[in-house]
């Protein structure tokens, strides 16, 4: 894609379908969030935001964007990481803590409930979506759309002459 407002929409738009994907999983499924998938999905909705601000803006603006939204992407794939290790350790937990009590506090667990409130087990033997758990999918997805951001933050900015 040659316009980088395209790409900025598209990471928006991937943003807005993976949280679609979680709440038919927790609404479908019956798959309860727990505080580490609640806070992949802020780093989603971050991430998207800042996609979206991005393709708003001009052009030459565009890399404060792309560096916020890899910043998210980076603290998704983070705690991504983190809840397969909660999965693979059982002994340790993420539940009953001060994290979720501070996750269910925040104006936007109020505001949506359904999207923001930390209500499951971070290691519940949830079967596999295509053969992967979900964070280990959150983490993939987290790691293509750095990989995006990080090309839109890097990529040289075109020159302007005042010669034509």
């Amino acid at each position: 894609m040659k316009s980088s407002k395209a790409v900025f929409l598209l990471v928006a738009l991937v943003c807005a379908a993976l949280l679609g994907v979680a709440m038919y999983l927790q609404i479908v499924e019956e798959m309860q969030p727990c505080p580490l998938c609640v806070i992949q999905r802020y780093m989603f909705v971050l991430m998207g935001a800042f996609a979206l601000i991005g393709a708003l803006m001009p052009e030459a603006a565009r890399r404060g964007s792309a560096g916020l939204g890899l910043l998210a992407a980076l603290g998704g794939a983070g705690t991504a990481i983190w809840h397969l290790y909660v999965k693979a350790h059982p002994g340790v937990s993420c539940t009953t803590d001060p994290l979720e009590t501070a996750l269910n506090q925040l104006p936007t667990a109020k505001l949506w409930p359904q999207m923001f409130t930390a209500d499951g087990f971070c290691s519940a033997p949830w079967p596999p979506v295509f053969g992967l758990q979900i964070p280990t999918w959150s983490l993939i997805w987290f790691g293509v759309l750095a990989l995006v951001l990080a090309v839109q933050l890097f990529k040289r900015a075109p020159r302007t002459t005042i010669w034509k």
